[in-house]
């Protein structure tokens, strides 16, 4: 018996959405780290009632200390401030890569708290899994007061441009008591109660091991929570929605899906890391046989912030950047007919050593989603995610959305044939050799799942 095609209607999906009123005035984008920085420390010093920080990781430098000296004072100079601080367990108790594994954050953190007796700034760490391959807290937004600050960026001294290097992400300013509530609730509701959640700030951590039963816990409610408020809005004006996902097949995996196959006309995709996921291969390519444009923005290999110049010490994290970039060329051979066509658009961000860590969709002036979802396996399946999914039908938020793209582009190269991008016979010995020996052994396959 032949199955019937089903024919989904991914607009459907998207109208059905809850959706919060958002006022275009509220809403304001940046274009560099700089301002961002600024606007976070001013944020900060303002702040009324409550704070709270999600992120990767909030690093021991400058501008770490930069950020967490700011809350400090903050909370002296308000003591009923809340004040809470998330980030990856994991990450935040080891060093950076070709580091001292004394050298932590967690240390940093615990330091912090003896320098400013009687000031309480609890910094949590979130086990996402059982070890940070399989998943870490990738969850984004600092919410100060009723503004939600999103952007995809962790804070240390690259991602707030603190000193001369920087790392290009997206910055936007949301003010919505609605919006904000749902998140500081998400947080409360689905980090907090739970025993698998681990302060930072303490002399002392417990092990993996200790806590092995109850991450588990915490991941399996995590991959079944999302963000929960009252909808307010309908399709025909501005309006923002949260969206939470862990897991292949959650919200926010379904939510992307959908938005990038009901677009009428132009795709715009940013993402540092080319390791498409499989399902979002076909869905362009299916756009592309229906006539649709795709443009895709990616990092150079040499803005990958995993990129080791030739005349430093190396490791195999410096070969991820020429994996990514393999991904890359074969998808533009692939696909090279719609290139000539100018359908295909693929750029390259670069600026001299600058790093690129932007994400994030656009449809046909109409839908866009900011997220710090790398649009990876990684992120299809292990790592907690959010997103926020604007809906602008009346184009209210169109200059600054048109100017923020503009930018981006600015430091592009536009690729119109694969052979622009560099073949893997002509890489450094050491990372010809790497790629190589994996491939040798299948290894390549599992990693591309993990990148």
């Amino acid at each position: 018996m032949r199955i019937p095609f089903i024919k989904y209607n991914h607009q459907k999906h998207l109208n059905e959405l809850a959706k919060i009123q958002q006022n275009a005035d509220q809403y304001s984008i940046l274009y560099d780290p700089k301002a961002y920085r600024q606007a976070l420390l001013e944020k900060i010093k303002n702040a009324q009632f409550r704070i709270y920080i999600v992120a990767l990781y909030l690093e021991q430098d400058e501008a770490g200390q930069e950020i967490l000296n700011a809350l400090y004072q903050a909370k002296k100079i308000n003591p009923n401030l809340d004040i809470k601080i998330f980030v990856d367990w994991h990450r935040a108790q080891r060093g950076r890569i070709g580091e001292d594994k004394t050298h932590t954050n967690a240390r940093f953190y615990h330091q912090m708290k003896l320098q400013h007796p009687g000031v309480d700034v609890p910094v949590y760490g979130v086990p996402i899994n059982r070890r940070e391959v399989l998943g870490v807290l990738h969850l984004k937004g600092f919410i100060i007061d009723d503004t939600v600050i999103y952007s995809g960026a962790s804070l240390n001294n690259v991602y707030l441009h603190k000193l001369d290097h920087y790392r290009y992400d997206r910055y936007h300013l949301i003010t919505n008591r609605l919006l904000a509530q749902s998140m500081i609730d998400y947080v409360d509701n689905n980090f907090l109660p739970f025993d698998a959640l681990q302060r930072l700030d303490v002399a002392e951590h417990k092990s993996r091991k200790q806590i092995k039963s109850e991450i588990k816990v915490l991941r399996q409610h995590l991959s079944e929570a999302n963000y929960q408020y009252t909808h307010n809005a309908n399709n025909n004006e501005l309006s923002v929605s949260p969206i939470a996902g862990l897991g292949r097949n959650n919200s926010l995996n379904k939510t992307i899906h959908h938005l990038i196959n009901s677009a009428q006309q132009k795709v715009t995709l940013c993402t540092p890391y080319f390791n498409l996921p499989n399902i979002l291969v076909r869905d362009i390519i299916r756009l592309l046989r229906k006539g649709k444009q795709v443009e895709i923005i990616i990092g150079d290999k040499e803005a990958n912030d995993f990129y080791i110049p030739e005349d430093k010490p190396f490791n195999i994290s410096g070969g991820l950047p020429y994996l990514y970039e393999i991904y890359l060329r074969n998808f533009i051979e692939r696909l090279q007919s719609y290139v000539d066509k100018e359908q295909l658009i693929i750029r390259l961000w670069k600026d001299n050593d600058q790093t690129y860590h932007l994400k994030g969709v656009w449809i046909d002036n109409e839908w866009m989603l900011v997220t710090g979802n790398n649009l990876n396996p990684r992120a299809w399946r292990l790592d907690l995610e959010n997103g926020i999914l604007i809906h602008d039908p009346k184009q209210e938020l169109q200059t600054q959305i048109t100017h923020e793209l503009e930018t981006i582009r600015q430091k592009t190269t536009l690729i119109t044939h694969f052979q622009q991008i560099q073949a893997s016979q002509f890489y450094p010995k050491r990372v010809h050799k790497l790629i190589k020996r994996l491939s040798r052994i299948r290894v390549d396959k599992v990693i591309k799942r993990l990148l």
